[in-house]
């Protein structure tokens, strides 16, 4: 885990997306957080390490899903790199 990131404000925004139960509570809750480009970016990335790891091209990612090299690139080193974030969910979305 980053420790950089870890604070009360983001411990409580953290807490906060635990208590949603249903993807209709995720929508409202992140409608009123983030604007529609915010929340499209970050299911953009979820979708370009989801074809990361199914070993998709760049060009084929960025076809398909229309993310810029930039942001494979960024995407891959977290993959490689970060927190496991990542394959944690794709794991659990998997099932």
């Amino acid at each position: 885990m980053n420790t950089k990131l870890q604070e009360p404000l983001t411990d409580q925004f953290m807490a906060a997306i635990l208590k949603l139960k249903t993807l209709e509570e995720c929508y409202c809750f992140f409608e009123d957080i983030a604007t529609i480009s915010e929340i499209k970016a970050l299911a953009q990335r979820l979708e370009v390490a989801r074809m990361l790891e199914e070993k998709y091209t760049y060009d084929e990612i960025a076809d398909q899903t229309g993310a810029s090299t930039a942001t494979i690139s960024r995407v891959k080193k977290c993959l490689h790199y970060g927190a496991d974030g990542y394959q944690l969910i794709l794991k659990r979305l998997k099932k």
